[in-house]
């Protein structure tokens, strides 16, 4: 069984996920535990899966291809990649490498030791990490995105969507077996059943920087993430985080 897994969701990223594949097999290459990366592919258009595909020499066993049923969204991607993961830390992280993949000793090293259950990502703690920022109004637009997000979450912390997130194995089964978002809100979702669970959780600066070629469209994006995230106490008040999923609901087509 790896030690880590690396689940990354993939729409329409044909020309950056071999270079996110690359820079990864390097990092792991690297590390002395046994790891695996998974590959979500989202019902993409273009040569996604081809491309991924032609690492798999280079994975030795460690890449696996999982195929959603269409296009379902970055929530559902994550929750297939997560919950089919086998290592006993589970990474999910976006596939343009806006947090570099050096930083995962960061999240991964507090579960590993014991102290923690979920470690995630933040760019709000220490700006100072922030290479290429987004523009003003988009910043001004997830801060304020965020405190809408604790006054319906509770969820004190500074960043939630941040796409760099580790759980350790049990936490992930338990916490993405219950997921309901498929869209961008599933990030402040994740965390909101985690710490529902019980889970310990831990916010940690990391180094990120701003990606030109995204396909979220960064206005009308966050307007959607917060009306999932109103769905999020619903949810809680109906009941729909207390019975898990099946584990293996989720279609797990493999190449």
């Amino acid at each position: 069984m790896p030690h880590l897994s690396i689940v990354i969701p993939a729409y329409n990223e044909a020309e950056r996920i071999g270079k996110t594949l690359e820079g990864t097999f390097d990092y792991l290459d690297a590390q002395s535990y046994e790891s695996e990366v998974v590959v979500v592919n989202d019902g993409s258009r273009d040569k996604t899966a081809d491309e991924v595909l032609k690492f798999e020499s280079r994975g030795a066993g460690r890449l696996r291809l999982l195929h959603n049923p269409g296009n379902r969204g970055k929530g559902y991607s994550v929750r297939h990649g997560m919950l089919q993961a086998k290592g006993d830390i589970a990474l999910f992280m976006d596939a343009d490498l806006a947090t570099p993949i050096g930083e995962t000793a960061k999240v991964i090293e507090p579960i590993e030791a014991n102290r923690y259950d979920v470690v995630f990502g933040s760019r709000a703690l220490d700006r100072s990490l922030v290479g290429t920022h987004q523009s003003p109004i988009r910043e001004a637009i997830g801060r304020t995105g965020n405190w809408i997000q604790w006054s319906l979450t509770g969820l004190n912390f500074k960043d939630t969507q941040c796409g760099f997130k580790a759980f350790r194995r049990e936490a992930a089964q338990k916490a993405f077996a219950v997921q309901q978002i498929d869209g961008f809100g599933f990030d402040p979702e994740i965390l909101f059943i985690a710490k529902r669970q019980g889970w310990r959780l831990l916010e940690t600066p990391v180094r990120w920087n701003h990606v030109e070629g995204s396909k979220v469209n960064p206005y009308t994006a966050p307007l959607k993430v917060l009306s999932e995230v109103a769905t999020i106490r619903w949810h809680a008040l109906t009941g729909r985080y207390d019975e898990a999923a099946p584990v293996n609901a989720l279609n797990t087509e493999t190449k």
